[in-house]
């Protein structure tokens, strides 16, 4: 998985992603307006998406007690306090009923705020895909951000919100054999270079204006031929409605 302990050592496995962007940069402050910065005892470890005025989705493998954390909305710089920012409790979190810790398959998680967010020109929900749109084609080019590390080597979180524009890879199961399940995407460079890594775990994947990935897990950060492997939203949005109504 990709979240982030500033004891963590980064190895050759499956790992949350939760370090920073790595290959991309700074953004315009607030320009995307549905990131959240989820904290755990008053630290970022997780990023998140505002899919509605009072929930967040994330990545599963980010839970943590409701009590332990927040979420912050129209953060830039997590290290100072620039005035914009809208800090929540969390009221009630639903992991999704079928989330496998050992298999990261159905990675995600909804976190109720303690009150609807404001929305203005810096806090805004995402756009939710089209369950039966057509498949996202390869090579599609998407965007994923946070503040996860920015190399491999790094111990420390990005201070700024950071993105990287990535590819998506419609054979992933080809580089990753038989851990790839129906409710995964991938998006990486060939190369290497672009991804998101620890301390981005949660995190959105927008390609052409739509959430369509959650920050999940990988092997190492930006290897070349070994993608970032993402919950695949559109298969969830049915879910999420249903749990938004209902809670």
């Amino acid at each position: 998985a990709r979240h982030f302990f500033s004891n963590s050592v980064k190895v050759f496995s499956l790992i949350p992603l939760t370090e920073k962007i790595i290959g991309g940069a700074e953004v315009y402050p607030y320009s995307i307006k549905y990131q959240a910065s989820i904290l755990y005892l008053g630290s970022h470890f997780c990023g998140g998406t505002l899919v509605h005025p009072q929930w967040v989705a994330s990545a599963s493998h980010c839970w943590r007690p409701n009590y332990l954390i927040q979420v912050v909305l129209s953060e830039h710089n997590i290290n100072k306090v620039e005035g914009f920012e809208q800090v929540f409790n969390v009221s009630v979190i639903i992991r999704h009923y079928q989330f496998q810790s050992w298999t990261f398959d159905n990675d995600i998680m909804l976190l109720k705020l303690d009150r609807p967010a404001t929305i203005n020109d810096r806090v805004g929900p995402v756009s939710l895909p089209d369950p039966n749109a057509p498949p996202l084609a390869d090579l599609a080019r998407c965007t994923v951000s946070g503040w996860g590390v920015t190399s491999l080597t790094s111990y420390s979180l990005s201070p700024v919100l950071r993105s990287v524009d990535v590819d998506i890879f419609s054979n992933c199961w080809y580089y990753y054999y038989f851990k790839i399940t129906d409710n995964m995407i991938c998006a990486g460079s060939l190369f290497g270079g672009k991804d998101s890594c620890q301390g981005d775990s949660g995190g959105p994947l927008v390609c052409n204006g739509k959430f369509e990935g959650i920050v999940s897990w990988g092997i190492g950060c930006a290897y070349a031929y070994y993608p970032g492997v993402y919950t695949r939203v559109r298969n969830y949005v049915g879910w999420m409605s249903w749990v938004i109504q209902n809670s």
